[in-house]
């Protein structure tokens, strides 16, 4: 039968002791592993792998040995409790010795979990427990965890405190990253907040996620917006450092002040405007947003807007002046415009 997404956390966590055997498939085999791993924990408990209640051997073994599979699901071990049995990288060749497994496979047998890559619908593997009537079939697709799959991963590591906020924004965080990098971030999330009763605060998350490619020239942009202007020209010589190009600066910054020209457009107010945006921002950039937005009017955004496609246009002549001279220029008029000590200029180029 197939195991329903919605479904497939109770089961990870709590293995029905009816149930012979679980096949897992997908793409990733990071997101398999991970699956794999909770169910097996779940079925013998951190004990059991010590206690040799878990046998484990590739799906080629069965080649040589098609009766494998049976023999290790009916071998009693030397410790009580329950057993399991994992069989890794299964391909079609293991469909008949696992379909006589499944036969004989009897209430009290260990449960055999089964792992391989991405099977299609025409999949003899995969129809062998699709349509078993006791046996299950998770299918591990490359969307993005969810909230449960998220809980569900941080409670594996010993994390149970997780307030609403928090949740948010490691759902926000689980949107652009790679699973594997996004496991690993949550295996350092519990690792700092181990020991620590207090539960877990979006400025910790932030704190601990990895830094984006774009930080960098986020710092500076939001240095501007904020009139911290002498914060510009130290973020100014760390981007050069780093090799980042002037006009790869100027459209970062023409692409924050047009979203900040969309907000100030909306007569809603600033919270609302923010809470509007698709896709939602969470976190520590929902707060800059909105704190930009409201030092930003409708008439500061739009003079900031001149005054970057003028700079747009100079760093893409032939003018001879230093390109990072001109931008970090322009952006300390922009940050002179909200501190109060000056207007927009002119072109950027001057």
């Amino acid at each position: 039968m197939k195991l329903a997404p919605r479904d497939a956390a109770g089961f990870l966590s709590r293995p029905d002791p009816r149930v012979p055997a679980l096949l897992i498939y997908g793409n990733d085999p990071m997101r398999v592993a991970e699956r794999r791993q909770r169910v097996i924990a779940a079925q013998i408990g951190p004990q059991g792998e010590g206690e040799m209640r878990l046998t484990r051997f590739p799906a080629a073994d069965l080649r040589r040995d098609p009766a494998a599979a049976l023999d290790a699901m009916r071998s009693a071990g030397f410790f009580p409790g329950p057993r399991a049995v994992l069989i890794e990288d299964a391909t079609e060749g293991a469909t008949d010795p696992l379909r006589s497994a499944l036969k004989e496979w009897a209430e009290g047998d260990a449960l055999i979990v089964v792992t391989a890559g991405m099977l299609n619908a025409g999949s003899k593997l995969r129809k062998l427990f699709e349509g078993d009537k006791r046996a299950l079939c998770l299918a591990v697709y490359d969307d993005p965890p969810g909230r449960a799959e998220i809980e569900a991963m941080l409670r594996a590591e010993g994390l149970t405190e997780l307030p609403t906020e928090a949740l948010r924004d490691l759902v926000a965080l689980g949107q652009g990253m790679e699973p594997g990098d996004f496991r690993q971030m949550l295996i350092r999330v519990a690792l700092y907040k181990r020991g620590d009763p207090a539960p877990l605060t979006p400025a910790e998350i932030a704190l601990l996620a990895p830094p984006a490619g774009e930080a960098a020239v986020d710092a500076v942009l939001d240095a501007a917006a904020e009139g911290r202007i002498a914060d510009i020209a130290p973020l100014m010589a760390r981007l050069s450092g780093q090799g980042v190009a002037p006009v790869t600066l100027c459209i970062g910054a023409l692409r924050h002040f047009r979203l900040l020209h969309r907000l100030a457009s909306d007569t809603r107010g600033a919270d609302q405007a923010v809470a509007g945006l698709r896709p939602p921002v969470y976190g520590p950039r929902r707060d800059r947003l909105i704190r930009h937005a409201r030092r930003w009017p409708l008439a500061r955004v739009e003079a900031a807007l001149g005054d970057l496609v003028s700079t747009d246009l100079a760093l893409r002549s032939t003018s001879p002046a230093p390109a990072g001279a001109v931008i970090e220029r322009v952006l300390m008029r922009l940050a002179a415009m909200v501190a109060g000590r000056g207007a927009s200029g002119g072109g950027g180029g001057r």
